[in-house]
Parts: C-alpha cells; structure tokens; sequence
C-alpha cells in the first residue's frame, strides 16, 4: 500500500473508502502575536474519503 502511494496512485477499498496523496501549495502564514510572515513550504498530504457505504452506517 505504501509504495503505491509513494508512486501517486490512488488506492481504493471498496466499502471502505479511497486513499490518496495530495500536494498542498506554497504558503505565507502570519503568527498572530508578532504579526510575522512565514512562508509554509509545499508538501504531500495523505487523504481519505470513506465510501457511501462506511458513511451510512454511522449514520
């Protein structure tokens, strides 16, 4: 399951739901006390969307 991720494919468990590694883009964050500005590097970002199935069932 890891290499396939580590390759970009999206894993999907049916009944259960789908993986997936997604890129969050370059940012500036601002600390609220001092009013400083720093920039949030780019990074990969594991996902999971459960499935129709798995949300009925909490329900």
């Amino acid at each position: 399951m890891t290499r396939q991720l580590e390759e970009g494919n999206v894993i999907s468990i049916q009944g259960f739901g789908t993986f997936e590694v997604k890129k969050k883009a370059e940012r500036i964050s601002v600390n609220p006390t001092t009013r400083q500005r720093m920039l949030v590097p780019p990074k990969l970002v594991l996902t999971y969307k459960p499935s129709t199935l798995l949300k009925d069932k909490f329900k």
